[in-house]
């Protein structure tokens, strides 16, 4: 196969991508009555003796998009590649759609597409030649133009992908993964290095695939990305999962202490609970109790004496704020051959 991307078939009589998938699921019916499609229990790797990863435990629901983030040398990509049979672990369980990816790597292909950070493919075959060229490898494809559809790439069926963008090359990418019709599919970092609007493209064709019941396993360094995209999210750091909720509740952070941000005019002062020295920008910025109140008698203060509040905003510990927080000094892995910098 070539380098990459990996992919998996479904059944003779799987239907098609809109429809029920395995085990009956749509998108509509994926949840807590589903086995999980990825579970991990006491994971344990050591390079030379020392840690790596150091007893992970992680449940992923079928259909849901899962973002693993860490630093570079934290374990994640040692996590992620003993998830796709790449790497063999020290200890612990490990569960893919039912497989251990150790022993049953070979059947458990059959289900699983993976999208590394870059992909290896012919750049003067067409969008169609290249998945074309990849359902061959597979028993049971799905049809050529279905998924070309899928991924948004109808437009460009004959375009070589040379003349591609970048976002649209992580599409075609994505269409490479999904030709054998995985239900687990890996993406490894899938909008590095992408412009802006790449970028959207590409989060548009991840969350259409969930939509379709497919499980998505993501790593990323953008935290806004896993803020868009995820379900849920884990941060490893030091080889352990250091937190792991929704996006929006990850340390806590929505009941963080908000703070208020704004700069006054020459000559104004503010209430006493909001007197505070201003920063190298002129901007004042005060920890609040109660967001609601607080923020009304600053705003009630503000109208009364006619002051204007320039660049006014309340805002909580942002998702990158909390992964930094949680990262700070804890990752000390070390490589496969001992040298450090596992990431």
């Amino acid at each position: 196969m070539p380098k990459g991307v990996t992919g998996g078939r479904g059944p003779h009589d799987r239907e098609a991508l809109t429809g029920p998938g395995p085990g009956g699921r749509t998108a509509a019916s994926t949840g807590a009555d589903q086995p999980p499609a990825v579970e991990v229990r006491g994971l344990l790797k050591s390079y030379a003796g020392i840690p790596a990863v150091g007893g992970i435990d992680l449940t992923i629901g079928q259909g849901e998009i899962f973002a693993l983030l860490g630093p570079n040398g934290a374990g994640k990509t040692t996590t992620v590649e003993i998830l796709e049979g790449y790497r063999s672990r020290d200890s612990g369980e490990v569960s893919i759609l039912g497989y251990d990816p150790g022993p049953d790597r070979t059947p458990m292909k059959a289900h699983v597409g993976i999208v590394l950070q870059s992909t290896a493919v012919e750049q003067y075959l067409t969008v169609a030649e290249t998945v074309s060229m990849y359902a061959e490898m597979f028993p049971h494809p799905r049809p050529v133009d279905e998924v070309i559809g899928l991924v948004g790439l109808t437009d460009k069926r004959d375009a070589r992908v040379i003349q591609l963008s970048g976002g649209m090359q992580r599409r075609l990418d994505m269409a490479i993964a999904l030709i054998g019709d995985p239900e687990l599919l890996f993406l490894d970092e899938p909008t590095t290095g992408f412009d802006p609007s790449a970028r959207h493209e590409a989060w548009d064709v991840i969350k259409d695939l969930a939509a379709l019941g497919k499980t998505v396993f993501l790593t990323t360094h953008y935290m806004d990305e896993a803020q868009y995209l995820a379900d849920r999210v884990a941060v490893i750091a030091g080889g352990r999962i250091v937190a792991e909720g929704p996006p929006s509740t990850l340390g806590h952070r929505e009941r963080s202490t908000a703070r208020v941000r704004f700069r006054l005019p020459v000559g104004a002062t503010p209430p006493p609970e909001f007197l505070a020295p201003p920063g190298s920008d002129g901007f004042v910025e005060i920890a609040v109790d109660n967001a609601v109140s607080d923020v009304h008698r600053l705003l009630h203060w503000a109208v009364d004496q006619g002051v204007g509040l320039e660049g006014f905003e309340v805002k909580r510990p942002s998702l990158e704020d909390v992964y930094l927080s949680l990262t700070d000094h804890r990752s000390d892995d070390v490589d496969a051959d001992g040298a450090g910098g596992v990431s």
